[in-house]
């Protein structure tokens, strides 16, 4: 049974993992290479907790006690010597994703059962980095994490049930509903997302419409909840071309990045981490 989890990033996916991890009553510690990113990861994860006490959603005594669950460390090692199931939530890079797979092969309980939360890149290829690459799957949440419902399940090429079947039960506890899909370029969501919003670029380009009409015609025409350039702005604008890039590397030309798209994360517009993205906030 899974008790203590470790998610290992703090940055918007990390802190938004790790707090539904303790909302769900797992003794949980987030880990990060640096210590002002835990600062406001731990910062945000409060921040989240009282809004719900606000809105009459969780309890003091709950919010007290799910704040009491988490425990922040910059020693990989302290981080995952105990844990039951570890959460890795790196940034989009597959370099660092297989050199800090390939750290935990040596310190984690040779039981712990491990998840990434990448959004696109190859779980098989991840897996290949442990020794055992049976106990390792995909888990890829969604921004804003405690508002998004859905999580992917990616099934490795040697993902055994087992692992499959504890993901589901710790994404389930965590109050979320999963999908199974087996690894491929972008799963399901991502796949389908890069592609909405790379041709969004492509008739902002072209001229076809404004950011604000576009965004307005998808919401109010085909019942999308934010357009899509308010999401690429949630999500980061970097992050939306580094998915595809990869697609288009894997899946063909009609995933080649719109050269706006491109010239907008060239200048730095970023989204809403820089405070500029495809709009100015």
């Amino acid at each position: 049974m899974i008790q203590r989890i470790t998610v290992l990033g703090a940055g918007t996916m990390g802190h938004g993992i790790a707090h539904a991890a303790i909302i769900a009553g797992y003794d949980t510690t987030m880990y990060d290479v640096a210590r002002p990113a835990l600062e406001q990861g731990s910062i945000a994860i409060g921040g989240i907790i009282d809004k719900g006490v606000d809105l009459g959603k969780v309890t003091g005594a709950a919010a007290a006690a799910a704040k009491a669950r988490l425990k922040t460390t910059t020693n990989l090692a302290d981080a995952v010597a105990a844990a039951d199931f570890i959460i890795e939530a790196a940034p989009e890079q597959i370099a660092l994703k297989l050199s800090l797979l390939n750290e935990i092969e040596k310190l984690a309980p040779v039981g712990a059962a491990i998840g990434s939360n990448t959004s696109s890149l190859s779980v098989t290829e991840m897996a290949g980095a442990l020794s055992n690459p049976r106990r390792f799957a995909g888990m890829h949440f969604f921004n804003p994490v405690h508002k998004m419902k859905l999580v992917e399940i990616v099934r490795a090429l040697e993902s055994s049930d087992e692992t499959l079947q504890t993901i589901d039960e710790v994404a389930r506890r965590m109050g979320k509903e999963t999908v199974v899909v087996k690894d491929s370029p972008g799963f399901i969501t991502s796949r389908i997302n890069a592609m909405i919003g790379n041709e969004a670029f492509y008739m902002l380009q072209e001229g076809v419409a404004s950011p604000r009409d576009i965004d307005k015609a998808l919401k109010l025409g085909l019942n999308h909840p934010m357009g899509p350039f308010e999401l690429v702005d949630l999500v980061g604008l970097d992050t939306r071309l580094s998915v595809l890039e990869f697609l288009h590397k894997t899946l063909g030309e009609k995933y080649r990045p719109c050269p706006l798209l491109v010239q907008h994360v060239e200048a730095g517009r970023l989204g809403k981490k820089v405070g500029r993205g495809v709009y100015d906030y």
